[in-house]
């Protein structure tokens, strides 16, 4: 099996295990912070649930229909999951709200304690493995999982502390705030996690990986290499999609070219972390190009070279030549 089927279907599974768990401590306390943790775990649950097939569909080869692959449903789990977490943010807080103005007893807060911390720290385990397994295989589906598993070992966390400050206060209108409290942070956690999964949806540029490819051009450029420009990238799940705009000198064959090309593409594969695929438009040179050409013994040569442009996400990522700066 898969790396991330088998990570994220031990999530699937654990999950279930834990929701039941915590929906135990809720019906022997009667505490609505424990029932504000079980009802995420639901969420949990949905979400590793369409995780898993979004993860199978993300590993389904390009066809005609999908000429990119269908990577970029990793983005959609992650919506979704985003989503689902803030809607259960705000059940919580106005159920605990009602509470709060209208309480009931709560019993056996130590028991249902020890069930939350345990299932919180079962949680902070999963959560570490499924965002490294994530990184590894460049999967946003896995380590959205995780931290939102992450989120929820940090809320039971929170939940442990007060359902022992509840019991050694009696103060029980605490149980309310506390999940009110814990209601919100699962609502912040669900927005960072949809804004991020929105601008993948939408191809909003990742920086980062824009530097990185940048910095691997420049570290290993050639000489025929006069510029890079008007690059740009888009993450489909596990594969990245590259496209430029390189500047070759005018009078290389199409042989030459071509060996050019396929030396860029050997070059971000074998340095970057995950599969690329790159479409790379040949430009050819011009005279104002000379002062910055470090081609030696060009034949063509007007102007003497004066300098390299070192190549910056601001002069790669434009659309023109470096010298229309």
């Amino acid at each position: 099996m898969q790396p991330k089927k088998k990570a994220i279907l031990l999530s699937l599974c654990v999950s279930i295990v834990l929701m039941l768990a915590k929906f135990v401590a809720y019906f022997i306390t009667q505490s609505n912070a424990i029932l504000t943790d079980a009802l995420e775990s639901i969420v949990n649950v949905l979400a590793s649930s369409f995780a898993f097939y979004s993860i199978y569909l993300a590993t389904i080869p390009k066809d005609q229909n999908h000429p990119y692959g269908h990577g970029k449903v990793e983005f959609f789990s992650a919506f979704l999951e985003g989503t689902l977490i803030t809607i259960a943010g705000l059940i919580i807080i106005f159920k605990s709200t009602y509470d709060l103005i209208y309480p009931k007893p709560i019993y056996q807060l130590f028991e249902g304690a020890g069930i939350i911390g345990a299932t919180g720290i079962v949680n902070l385990i999963i959560g570490y493995y499924l965002i490294n397994v994530g990184k590894k295989e460049n999967s946003i589906t896995l380590e959205a999982d995780g931290k939102h598993l992450l989120t929820d070992s940090i809320t039971s966390a929170g939940l442990v502390v007060g359902i022992i400050l509840i019991q050694l206060t009696r103060i029980y209108w605490l149980d309310s705030a506390v999940s009110i409290l814990l209601g919100l942070y699962i609502i912040f956690n669900g927005y960072k996690l949809t804004r991020r999964s929105v601008g993948g949806l939408m191809d909003e540029s990742n920086i980062e990986l824009v530097k990185n490819i940048i910095e691997i051009l420049q570290k290993n450029r050639k000489e025929a290499w006069i510029d890079v420009h008007n690059l740009r990238a888009q993450q489909y799940g596990a594969d990245l999609h590259v496209d430029c705009h390189v500047t070759l000198p005018y009078y290389f064959d199409l042989n030459r070219v071509h060996q050019e090309i396929s030396s860029i593409d050997k070059l971000i594969n074998g340095n970057g972390n995950c599969k690329t695929e790159l479409f790379i438009h040949a430009d050819p040179c011009l005279p104002a190009c000379c002062n910055y050409c470090e081609m030696k013994d060009c034949p063509v040569r007007e102007e003497a070279f004066r300098g390299e442009i070192e190549w910056t996400i601001e002069n790669a990522t434009k659309n023109q030549k470096h010298f229309d700066q």
